[in-house]
């Protein structure tokens, strides 16, 4: 029984073998007569031989920038309907055919922290170990985006709200925070994200001259209410 067991699988890979190189014969052919090559000898022959070759790689590489095109396209899509893990996943094939595509890396990053918060324990194990997975996709995504652009505010600031917010790592966040000010210098949304981050850092003081620097800036009144209420909490606590 063992020889006949045998006998089947060597049959059958031989004719695997087989049949991929009659394939690969096939795919040979069909090219040579698409393309009207046959034996090249002469240098015009050849030369001939290697433009039309040199047009097919060009088809071929124009028809996989289009797919990866067409992923980034859907995962956009999924994002409009906040359908994060389907947008993930089109992202993650996008990634395939352009890896250092930063706004890529950003969006895996939003799609990543929004799956975190979805991330729920169905099964009562008491395990977070897939929330965690998540954000540590997110962190990493992020610092691969300003790793290929290092003025990417956008992914410096979803870095911060990562580390300040899911992390509890405030002095990184802080790090983070500063240099999306440095891009973006009168967005209020960084300066509160800042001003929070210093205070978790235990940089009091800090803290309170930026939320000084948002009453000072916002025609918002409410924003500045906001503002001179946490200033208040942040020399509390320095004092």
């Amino acid at each position: 029984m063992k020889k006949l067991v045998i006998l089947l699988l060597s049959g059958t890979l031989i004719f695997s073998f087989i049949s991929c190189e009659n394939s690969n014969k096939s795919i040979k052919r069909m090219q040579k007569l698409e393309e009207n090559v046959q034996n090249p000898q002469s240098i015009e022959e050849i030369q001939d031989a290697i433009k039309k070759y040199t047009d097919r790689v060009n088809d071929i590489v124009l028809a996989q920038e289009q797919i990866g095109i067409w992923y980034k396209m859907l995962g956009s899509r999924y994002v409009d309907k906040k359908m994060y893990g389907e947008a993930l996943k089109a992202y993650q094939s996008a990634l395939e055919y352009f890896p250092a595509n930063q706004n890529l890396y950003y969006w895996v990053g939003v799609c990543a922290g929004f799956m975190a918060k979805a991330s729920l324990d169905f099964n009562g194990s008491g395990s977070k170990e897939i929330s965690l997975n998540y954000i540590k996709l997110a962190e990493e995504s992020y610092k691969r985006a300003v790793e290929l652009d290092e003025r990417y505010e956008r992914a410096w600031y979803g870095l911060g709200v990562i580390y300040s917010y899911e992390m509890d790592e405030y002095e990184k966040a802080v790090v983070c925070f500063e240099h999306a000010l440095e891009i973006s210098t009168q967005s209020i949304d960084t300066m509160f994200n800042l001003a929070r981050a210093y205070y978790g850092a235990y940089e009091f003081d800090k803290s309170a001259e930026m939320y000084d620097k948002i009453i000072s800036i916002t025609k918002s009144q409410s924003t500045k209410a906001q503002a001179e209420e946490l200033k208040k909490q942040a020399l509390d606590a320095a004092y």
